[in-house]
C-alpha cells in the first residue's frame, strides 16, 4: 500500500484548493472581474501562483506515485513533503513580490527532477533486467 503517498497528493490536492480559493479572494479585494485574467498586481500574484501549481501538477503527481510504485512509499512520500513545501515559499514569496519566487520555486522544480529521474531510472531498470 502506499499511504504516505496518498497522503502527500491529498495535501497537494489541498495546496492547489488554497490557491484557487485565494484566487476568488483577490479577485474580490481588488476588483478584478470575471472573465479578466489581469487588472491588479496582487491579483495578477494570486492567479499566476495558482496557474503555476497548476502547471506544476501533471509534472509533480505522475513522477510521485512512479516513484512510489517502483522505488519507495515513504521516500516518495518524503520528497513529496519537500515539494510541498516548496511550494509553501513559493506562495509566501510570490505574494508579497514576483521577485521573491525564486526560492520556493528552486524547492519544488528540483524535488520534481528527483522524482522523474528516480522514476524514469527505476522503469528503465526493471525494462532492462
Amino acid at each position: 500500500m502506499y499511504h504516505l503517498t496518498a497522503l502527500v497528493t491529498l495535501l497537494a490536492v489541498a495546496l492547489y484548493f488554497y490557491t484557487s480559493i485565494n484566487v476568488a479572494r483577490s479577485r474580490a479585494a481588488t476588483g478584478v472581474k470575471v472573465p479578466a485574467m489581469a487588472g491588479h498586481p496582487d491579483f495578477d500574484r494570486a492567479f499566476r501562483i495558482q496557474m503555476n501549481t497548476l502547471e506544476w501538477m501533471p509534472i509533480f503527481l505522475p513522477s510521485l506515485w512512479l516513484f512510489a510504485i517502483y522505488i519507495s512509499d515513504a521516500i516518495a512520500a518524503g520528497i513529496g513533503a519537500v515539494w510541498i513545501i516548496g511550494r509553501i515559499v513559493y506562495v509566501i514569496g510570490y505574494s508579497k513580490e514576483a521577485a521573491k519566487r525564486s526560492p520556493g520555486f528552486a524547492i519544488q522544480g528540483i524535488a520534481s527532477l528527483v522524482l522523474w529521474i528516480g522514476a524514469l531510472g527505476a522503469v528503465a531498470w526493471r525494462l532492462v533486467h
